[in-house]
């Protein structure tokens, strides 16, 4: 079966370490939560508010054993007026056999208020 995973996070500033180590500590949870191997996986697509700019949260997953093949890509998210800033936000399609409701959602920090209903 294949299941898309969603995951969000905030940075406080527009820096490359602290956009790096957020998206590392996203994608771990995710990965953890969810038994996630990186063969199983699709694709993963993060996107990021127009604030974000100092470097692509993709380098996160480069610093992972076995992440080498899976295919990534970074994208800007829509500028919502009052949407959340310093935000980013990760897609991960992988083929798991856990049912739809039981897949974990991860949001961390300022993210959390993305969905509440979804705590993780």
């Amino acid at each position: 079966m294949i299941r898309g995973i969603r995951g969000a996070t905030t940075v406080e500033n527009n820096e490359q370490d602290e956009i790096v180590n957020r998206s590392l500590e996203m994608m771990q949870a995710i990965i953890t939560a969810n038994q996630l191997d990186a063969d199983d996986v699709v694709s993963v697509y993060f996107t990021v508010t127009e604030d974000l700019t100092d470097t692509f949260p993709a380098k996160s997953l480069r610093q992972m054993d076995g992440w080498t093949y899976v295919p990534v890509m970074c994208m800007r998210e829509i500028p919502v007026p009052g949407s959340l800033k310093k935000c980013i936000r990760v897609m991960v399609t992988a083929r798991t056999e856990i049912e739809q409701a039981q897949i974990q959602h991860v949001y961390h920090h300022q993210a959390v208020q993305l969905r509440p209903d979804l705590k993780s």
